[in-house]
């Protein structure tokens, strides 16, 4: 009642304002008689002076204007400073105010305008909720984004601010798939992340948009919101607000909008902000009017019945409201990020003629508390392969599915065989329980996902000949993690010219030199991959690491029917971004080249590329890692 009362007054003012500027009848005078007709002036007091002073010519004194017969309609009078002197004044001059309006209006709302707004949309209308949420002191400039520094790993923060805009640009819009390569997703969620100066005449909110959008597109929602946190509430844009809402709902956190949406109400103008807005309301303590908002929104059909029969599921969920929701999916034909991510929230099952659509969305489903656990652990297999998951991440992910006790034994049995890959009592065991893992899997994402999974685990296994045979798995999984020095412990053992040799050759930290001819020949003749693409990535990722001189990579690539330096667009690209030292743009233009479904849809000469490029600006452990992971999956 308070509120409404409030609002009321508010509304009534308001019509006040509005009324003040037409004046419906002469106003009466608030002046004292003696003001409304000043009589002249007593004259001063006599003071004596040396010399008299010359009397001054005399002036025509105006005679009073004529009493209208009828006071004419007038606004308010202002009071103008009194005449000094003898002579008499005319009648004040009647000047009408201009009324001031509230910032960012040109004109003030319709009576009936203001009936239909609700409290947020009066109060930001008229000022009355403030622009900033935080202290003077505390607020964050938007000169430099990210949430990575220099000195955490990020990248040199200026290393985009002299580069076209239009350059830049193009490769974050162009990025429109997931990427091949786990270790260039990897580098690209870094880059994307770190705290960057934006391009010059480009707007560091417009690049952090961009920038949160694509971390959204990769499955990054995580990061994504991370980063547009990083910029406070006042600064944000429409298109910001949008990226944001993503990120929120990918992560089950669609609440974590509420308090630009509190304060910025008027940002923007649809239906998904206004239901946005709506929950925000319910969950801040007036159930009752997110209710009014949501059902005036759904006999107006604002927006699809389904999008605001999930908005009021979740808006009810704070408590209060009178009644219940019913969630029907028929004639939903597709599922929007909005849908995903408020069924993901609420616990409900997706029918199942989205499941497409819901792999895609749901890629990043593993950073989600809201899903239950079991189908957390489903995705993260490909969570994993995809870079989205670290080894470590899914360890701790395996460990929650062992320790419930709501789990079914059956379920269990995944994480009851990553357990025997560490604590069994032999290497031989621990290596079964591997090969476990590894063969439940049949697609080559999802076998690598699991190879992610026992990267420390096979990195405690002492290297012995018995386990030789084994090693290739064993050097990949390792090397999944970036544990390159466990892996190195293997090179002494396993023969020249296989697939653990293959892997080690290009993953080596400390090898500098050249590899051996002869045991590059035996690779190649003995590759048994389609095509041959194992031997194609090797020879153009020893290549672009410097470990094989060009004239043989060449000869060797031509047997092959690769021709390794040929040119192209991109390739001209981020071969002068390489010459010019700057690693953010080679990072970007190598995601660029690394987009697809499968190591299929890559090639040797855009590996050549991507390996040197990142290796001749200081990305070289990165370099190494891409081109191991190729030869690997290829």
């Amino acid at each position: 009642m308070r509120r409404a009362l409030t609002h009321g007054a508010l509304l009534a003012g308001a019509a006040l304002a509005l009324g003040s500027t037409v004046a419906l009848a002469a106003p009466e005078s608030l002046l004292p008689p003696s003001f409304r007709t000043p009589s002249p002036a007593p004259p001063p007091p006599p003071t004596p002076a040396p010399a008299p002073a010359p009397a001054p010519p005399p002036q025509a004194v105006p005679a009073p204007a004529p009493a209208p017969a009828r006071p004419a309609p007038a606004p308010s009078p202002v009071i103008q400073p009194l005449p000094t002197g003898p002579s008499q004044p005319s009648s004040p001059t009647m000047v009408a105010p201009t009324p001031a309006l509230p910032a960012g209006l040109s004109r003030l709302p319709s009576l009936r305008e203001l009936e239909r707004m609700d409290e947020d949309e009066f109060n930001q209308l008229f000022g009355l909720v403030p622009k900033y949420d935080i202290p003077p002191g505390a607020r964050r400039a938007v000169r430099q984004v990210g949430v990575i520094g220099a000195g955490e790993g990020g990248l040199p923060v200026n290393s985009l601010a002299s580069q076209p805009p239009a350059l830049v640009l193009a490769a974050l819009a162009g990025i429109r798939q997931p990427l091949v390569s786990r270790w260039g997703h990897i580098l690209l969620r870094r880059t994307l992340a770190s705290r960057l100066e934006a391009p010059r005449g480009m707007s560091p909110v417009a690049f952090a948009t961009l920038r949160a959008d694509l971390l959204n597109r990769i499955g990054e929602g995580a990061a994504a919101r991370a980063l547009v946190q990083d910029i406070d509430s006042a600064n944000y844009t429409p298109a910001l607000a949008g990226v944001a809402i993503d990120s929120y709902l990918a992560t089950g956190d669609i609440l974590g909008i509420c308090p630009v949406a509190q304060l910025r109400g008027t940002l923007r103008e649809d239906a998904e902000w206004d239901m946005v807005r709506a929950i925000c309301r319910a969950h801040s303590g007036d159930p009752r009017e997110a209710e009014r908002q949501l059902d005036r929104a759904l006999a107006r059909d604002e927006a699809p019945e389904i999008d605001l029969r999930l908005a009021q599921r979740y808006a009810y969920a704070a408590g209060g409201a009178r009644r219940a929701v019913n969630i029907e999916w028929d004639g939903v034909e597709e599922l929007t990020p909005w849908r995903h991510g408020l069924a993901r929230s609420l616990g409900m099952e997706l029918p199942e003629a989205f499941d497409g659509a819901a792999a895609r969305l749901g890629i990043g489903d593993v950073l989600n508390p809201a899903v239950p656990l079991t189908r957390r652990v489903e995705r993260a297999d490909r969570a994993a392969e995809r870079g989205i998951l670290s080894s470590a991440a899914m360890v701790d992910l395996y460990a929650q599915l062992w320790a419930d006790q709501g789990v079914a034994d059956e379920a269990k049995e995944p994480a009851g065989r990553l357990r025997a890959a560490y604590v069994a009592s032999s290497a031989a065991g621990r290596l079964a329980a591997m090969r476990t893992l590894w063969n439940a899997q049949r697609s080559d994402g999802a076998l690598y996902g699991r190879q992610v999974l026992t990267a420390y685990a096979a990195a405690r296994l002492v290297p012995a000949e018995p386990l030789v045979e084994e090693a290739p798995a064993l050097v990949a999984s390792m090397l999944a993690a970036g544990l390159d020095r466990n892996a190195m412990r293997w090179a002494p053992l396993v023969p020249d010219g296989g697939l653990a040799w293959a892997q080690l050759a290009l993953a080596d930290p400390d090898n500098a030199g050249q590899v051996s001819g002869g045991a590059l020949d035996s690779f190649v003749n003995d590759d048994g991959s389609e095509a041959k693409r194992k031997a194609q990535f090797l020879v153009a990722g020893l290549a672009g690491l410097g470990r094989l001189d060009m004239g043989t990579a060449n000869s060797i690539a031509g047997r092959l029917d690769v021709a390794l330096t040929r040119q192209s667009p991109w390739a001209e690209r981020i071969d002068r971004a390489a010459e010019l030292g700057n690693p953010t743009l080679v990072a970007l233009l190598a995601a660029v080249g690394m987009q697809g479904e499968g190591w299929e849809r890559m090639t040797a000469r855009q590996l050549f590329h991507i390996v040197r490029a990142l290796n001749q600006v200081g990305l070289g452990a990165e370099a190494r890692m891409i081109a191991a992971e190729a030869v690997a999956r290829a």
